[in-house]
């Protein structure tokens, strides 16, 4: 009992200080809203109208900003389906083997019927010892919050969660937010901010001369440290908001982008890009009123994805003929293979997609003579 309790304790602590991260966060935004509102354009700003002005588009803003980082926070990561986890005499059979090509034989067999096309680096199953269950594409464990999340980019701290396939677009909308946040606290504290670096240079600090409206040296700190602050946050926001759009424009997460997905045919940086448009779809969704709400609207289960169709699928079975179905497909045109897609992933891949990123691209307008067009390799 003491063991457990022990861990108990040391979880219950470690829990505590993975919120400190939150709250610093808190701390700023409420001191930031305290300095705009009241000490600038409150006590310091004299014309109304620019005041009424900055009050209402500051608002807004922020309210973005507060529901993104919210529901960034508080959206529970997805975790794979029950159809992924082993079943009790699964689990069983693979205990009782000891050697590992006949646990990946039981692997292999549990996962012919699901839709998995990732692999190890070494060719294996994905399979995570700690939940028992075998990893859908993109899927992986979280040593934080030890379980698997599905399409997971990362564990941020400063948000206490894993920022995964159920709040991934959530997490954008909070860097985009963030940002013009901070952008607009610079470009409008920028004319209050220079009156008071100049008079402050002044011989004798004669500040009311030059001030024009600020009232006492407590706004005047407000002022100062609120450019500071904003400007600083808006350059290194402005640099994470702007890989994480490289990343969405390429249809990876930040562990893909550190390593490649291994697929059966080997290894494709660009096997899940299906295009900027596409790619852009499968993070916000395909109603356009949406994108820029922090509410639930992207494409997909989180357990499947499509992919294009780079290479050939060596375990394909050859036809009669000794063909490859996958090549007599891409002749024919067909999306490949045939396991069914959700409607908000059919919609990914009812027009023809754009392939200017895909490496293979060319590869394959000269291998597909019948059909110089590309084919998108449906698996999920």
């Amino acid at each position: 009992m003491a063991p457990s309790g022990s861990r108990s304790i040391k979880r219950g602590c470690q829990r505590v200080l993975y919120w400190i991260p939150v709250l610093f966060i808190a701390l700023i935004v409420a001191w930031s809203y305290y300095a705009y509102v009241l000490q600038l354009c409150i006590e310091s700003i004299e014309n109304t109208g620019e005041k009424v002005v900055y009050l209402l588009a500051y608002h807004v803003i922020f309210i973005m900003f507060v529901w993104a980082y919210w529901q960034t926070i508080f959206t529970r990561p997805m975790n794979p389906l029950k159809e992924f986890h082993l079943s009790h005499s699964d689990k069983e059979l693979l205990e009782r083997e000891d050697r590992g090509e006949s646990q990946q034989e039981i692997l292999r067999r549990i996962a012919k019927d699901l839709p998995i096309y990732t692999r190890t680096n070494s060719g294996a199953i994905r399979f995570c010892d700690r939940c028992q269950l075998l990893k859908p594409d993109r899927c992986h464990h979280c040593s934080v919050c030890d379980k698997c999340i599905l399409k997971m980019d990362h564990h941020c701290p400063w948000v206490n969660n894993c920022v995964g396939f159920s709040n991934y677009k959530f997490f954008m909308l909070f860097l985009a937010y963030s940002l013009l946040y901070c952008l607009f606290i610079t470009a409008t504290d920028l004319q209050y901010f220079i009156k008071f670096w100049l008079a402050g240079g002044r011989a004798h600090f004669r500040l009311k001369e030059y001030l024009n409206g600020l009232p006492d040296t407590q706004a005047k700190f407000h002022i100062l440290f609120l450019f500071f602050s904003s400007s600083m946050f808006s350059v290194s926001l402005a640099s994470l908001f702007i890989y994480h759009c490289w990343l969405v424009c390429k249809n990876r997460s930040t562990l893909e982008a550190v390593r490649a997905p291994v697929f059966r045919h080997g290894t494709d940086k660009n096997g899940f890009s299906l295009g900027f448009s596409k790619n852009f779809r499968q993070v916000f969704g395909d109603e356009v009123k949406y994108w820029p709400v922090p509410v639930f609207s992207s494409s997909g289960d989180g357990c499947s994805f499509p992919t294009c169709l780079v290479n050939l699928d060596p375990e394909q079975p050859s036809s009669p003929s000794g063909s490859n179905p996958a090549s007599k497909a891409a002749a024919e045109g067909r999306q490949f293979p045939s396991k069914p897609l959700r409607e908000s992933q059919s919609r990914l891949l009812s027009s023809t997609p754009s392939w200017s990123e895909s490496d293979g691209a060319a590869d394959k307008d000269k291998k597909g003579a019948s059909n110089p067009g590309m084919t998108i390799e449906n698996e999920a």
